[in-house]
């Protein structure tokens, strides 16, 4: 979420290719727009949160809460995978793809993602 933003980032092209050529509207949940609100105010300033909130406003990507059955699996994970360390933002993304049985996540992330084995598939197909 964080590259698509920065122009000056390397995967920049990469990450907002993806979200103009994704068929649909992708969910992000929450603690992710929380961690990446707050690294674009910090690192970019005011106005690159704001449009990245805009987007969220705007359906282009839908803001997926914390269940309160995700909690007890957020703390599963991190501690299933404590060594890698996967923590709680990068648990709450597999716990709210298991509980909406989505099979793809668009991340950068794959020394975390390709690891974790998730409830409902044999693993995540990642993105982009």
């Amino acid at each position: 979420m964080y590259a698509y933003v920065d122009a000056d980032d390397k995967h920049h092209a990469r990450c907002l290719g993806l979200l103009q050529d994704h068929p649909g509207p992708l969910i992000v949940p929450m603690l992710v727009v929380a961690e990446v609100s707050y690294l674009l105010e910090r690192r970019l300033g005011s106005e690159p949160e704001i449009r990245f909130l805009g987007d969220l406003a705007s359906g282009n990507l839908i803001a997926e809460h914390v269940a309160a059955s995700d909690w007890l699996r957020i703390a599963e994970l991190a501690s299933t995978y404590r060594d890698l360390p996967l923590g709680t933002v990068d648990a709450s993304v597999v716990a709210a793809g298991e509980r909406l049985q989505i099979s793809q996540l668009a991340t950068l992330d794959h020394r975390h993602f390709a690891v974790v084995r998730p409830a409902h598939v044999d693993a995540f197909e990642i993105l982009p």
